[in-house]
């Protein structure tokens, strides 16, 4: 059998790429299906559907690879002539419906790369390059709409292979022609035939039926985040001698190995803080967080649950410390009250102050178990039990 086609049958490459990336997409979309249909509540249902996910987001990508190398070695390869030409609808159909696999098998990998790209958490790809895309933000926006694109792009590919399949069937059973023996191995006896393939029309069909999926997409409103989040709490207004005016709350998490940073979005700061002061207690500070304003990357939902922050029975979290000055820096000592558990904790931080304006930075690190956070997991290899807490912010003297 030769490597390449010929103006009647497909060659061993062709063969080779189309049975490939026919085991590759109906390996992925069965286990995509059952790995998030999986619990995930004890560090053994997270463990295997982290694995699973890794898995499926890995051959996913082989699948993308497989499917571009596909195509280029299409494009430099003669196709085999249509069996049927004088058949001008039947033709069209399955052209339109091979132009859909060809985009298809492309977009729906992307899109899942680029929603895995675009968001931290668990199940990295298996390969050493890293787990980001060059062009692709991190951003809770663009992962939802690539989450949306994923869902409609495999909606598509899936009736395009039972068409195709369909079509093949056809041909075998009830034409009982040689369509699907050219496919398969071997070197079946083929007839003759000047059917030209038209590229234009099947090319504008498929276009218009990727433009009704994803209008119906946006009609399903699957574009958007749809992760459950608990009510963020609303927070008062509150007096303080130093006003922030810009600033982060940050936290880092280890989920399987990999760093998932979140941040809270919605915090207020009480400080009271006296510059001139040398050595000891210069002033106090207490922060409220509204801890529903949390985003931690795909497992924002998990983290708001009730086996973690539990945000819809404790929807604020309090830090209370006395700022203390010394030779060394600045220590925030107090207390982190989270689930209505407190816990003693310092904040050491880096304090610049010019012209009356206040640059600070600090970290610290909590012990979830502290606050019965993710009690379920026991396992420090599926979820870690320190978490990195970091605060930056800029504030200003109130005069």
């Amino acid at each position: 059998m030769s490597l390449s086609n010929s103006a009647t049958r497909y060659g061993a490459v062709t063969k080779t790429f189309h049975w490939l990336t026919a085991l590759l997409i109906l390996t992925l979309i069965p286990l995509g299906i059952y790995a998030n249909g999986l619990p995930y509540d004890t560090s053994e249902e997270l463990a295997q559907k982290a694995w699973l996910f890794s898995l499926h987001k890995t051959l996913g990508v082989a699948a993308f690879f497989t499917a571009l190398a596909r195509i280029l070695w299409a494009i430099r390869q003669p196709k085999p002539g249509l069996l049927h030409a004088d058949r001008k609808l039947e033709s069209l159909a399955a052209e339109t419906v091979h132009w859909l696999l060809y985009g298809s098998l492309l977009l729906v990998p992307l899109s899942g790369w680029v929603h895995h790209a675009s968001t931290d958490g668990f199940a990295p790809i298996w390969w050493p390059f890293g787990q980001n895309l060059f062009f692709v933000p991190k951003s809770e926006t663009v992962a939802a709409a690539a989450a949306g694109l994923h869902i409609v792009f495999e909606r598509v590919l899936a009736a395009s292979i039972l068409l195709h399949v369909a079509g093949a069937l056809k041909h075998h059973i009830i034409d009982k022609d040689v369509t699907l023996r050219r496919m398969l191995p071997g070197s079946p006896s083929v007839p003759e035939s000047d059917g030209h393939h038209r590229v234009a029309l099947p090319i504008f069909s498929a276009l218009v039926i990727w433009g009704a999926a994803l209008v119906i997409g946006s009609t399903l409103d699957l574009y958007a985040s749809h992760t459950p989040v608990a009510v963020s709490a609303s927070l008062d207004e509150v007096q303080s001698d130093w006003v922030v005016q810009e600033g982060e709350l940050a936290i880092v998490v280890q989920q399987m190995g990999s760093d998932v940073r979140g941040v809270f979005a919605d915090w207020t700061a009480q400080i009271s803080f006296d510059e001139t002061i040398a050595t000891g207690v210069a002033g106090a500070v207490e922060v409220t967080i509204s801890v529903g304003s949390l985003t931690l990357g795909s497992v924002t939902g998990q983290a708001l649950g009730a086996d973690f922050f539990n945000a819809d029975s404790f929807p604020t979290a309090v830090f209370q410390a006395d700022i203390l000055r010394s030779d060394a820096g600045y220590d925030a000592q107090g207390t982190v009250t989270i689930k209505e558990r407190s816990m003693p904790v310092t904040l050491p931080f880096t304090l610049d102050l010019v012209d009356g304006v206040a640059t600070m930075q600090g970290s610290t690190q909590l012990d979830r178990r502290d606050f019965a956070i993710g009690d379920g997991q026991k396992d420090e290899g599926s979820l870690g039990f320190s978490v990195g807490v970091a605060v930056s912010l800029i504030a200003s003297k109130d005069r």
